[in-house]
C-alpha cells in the first residue's frame, strides 16, 4: 500500500505561484496579440532581424497561446495533474514564442520569458505533493 502524506506548503505555494503567473503571462500575451491584431503598426522590428513575421499573424499566436495558458493557471488552482503538464508545455511554447518576437518588443519578450521560466520551475517543483492534495 501505498503512504499518503500531507503536501508540503512549499509544494502548494509554488503551484499557486505558477498558476498566478501563468494567469497573468497569458492576459499579457493576449494583449501583446489584440495590439498586434487591432494596430498593426504598433510593433515595428529592426530592419536587419532573422525572423520576419507578419505582425498581424504574430498577434493571433500570441492570442491563441495566451488564451491557452489562462486557462492552464485556472486548472493549477484545481490541483489537476493536466493542467500542470499543460502549464509547463505552454509556458517553453510562450518562451519560444517570446524569444522569437524579441525584434518587435525587446523589453517585453525576455521579460515574460524569464517568467516563464519561473513557471517551469515551480510547476516541476514537488509534482506528487500537488496529486497528493488534489487526491489523483
Amino acid at each position: 500500500m501505498s503512504e499518503q502524506r500531507a503536501p508540503s506548503a512549499s509544494a502548494i505555494g509554488a503551484a499557486m505561484f505558477a498558476g498566478s503567473l501563468m494567469i497573468m503571462i497569458g492576459v499579457f500575451d493576449a494583449l501583446a496579440g489584440l495590439t498586434g491584431i487591432i494596430r498593426d503598426e504598433f510593433y515595428v522590428a529592426a530592419p536587419h532581424n532573422l525572423f520576419k513575421f507578419d505582425v498581424t499573424a504574430w498577434g493571433w499566436f500570441h492570442l491563441i497561446v495566451g488564451i491557452i495558458v489562462v486557462f492552464a493557471g485556472y486548472g493549477i488552482f484545481s490541483g489537476a495533474t493536466w493542467a500542470r503538464t499543460v502549464g509547463v508545455v505552454m509556458a517553453m511554447i510562450s518562451a519560444i514564442e517570446n524569444f522569437m518576437f524579441i525584434p518587435y518588443y525587446p523589453f517585453w519578450s525576455i521579460l515574460i520569458i524569464a517568467l516563464c521560466v519561473w513557471v517551469i520551475w515551480a510547476l516541476a517543483f514537488r509534482g506528487d505533493d500537488l496529486r497528493a492534495r488534489s487526491g489523483v
